[in-house]
């Protein structure tokens, strides 16, 4: 599959905005690069809740071919940002099963914001740009594993 047949959702939390705004701009640029035509972005209030919206996006007919989710936490003085992060990571990985659909996690749970900086502003490291590239991969590799359309499946 051609990046320009393919479709790719972007499912962004708006808390440290900085940071996710970085990534999105990355990662638009990479997928525009390859050639993808269809990209939606949706953006959400925080990273709790983008298991949601990429579970809808991943169940819709035809599906994306990749659904790239990203997200900032910092974590803090309580358990409460890894909560959250260990939370999001079970939603995605349990989205990825159960409908075959690739689902980037780069949702980042950053020990500071110097952190962020290098791994969201950096324009030589940037996360936003490594999701990109790995949906654009997986979009290939799982259509190159579906049977041609029309083909009889085995009995």
């Amino acid at each position: 599959m051609q990046a320009g047949q393919a479709s790719f959702a972007i499912v962004a939390s708006r808390y440290n905005a900085r940071y996710v705004d970085a990534m999105i701009a990355a990662a638009r640029h990479e997928l525009k690069k390859a050639g993808a035509k269809k990209v939606r972005l949706v953006r959400v209030p925080g990273a709790f809740e983008i298991p949601a919206v990429a579970s809808l996006l991943a169940r819709a007919h035809p599906p994306c071919s990749a659904i790239i989710c990203l997200g900032v936490i910092l974590r803090g003085q309580t358990t409460h940002a890894q909560q959250i992060a260990d939370a999001i990571s079970a939603g995605l990985v349990q989205l990825q099963i159960q409908y075959a659909v690739p689902v980037i996690h780069e949702v980042l749970l950053l020990e500071s914001e110097a952190q962020a900086v290098v791994r969201c502003l950096d324009k030589n490291h940037n996360r936003g740009t490594e999701a990109a590239q790995t949906a654009l991969e997986m979009a290939q590799v799982m259509e190159s594993l579906r049977p041609p359309q029309g083909r009889a499946k085995a009995t």
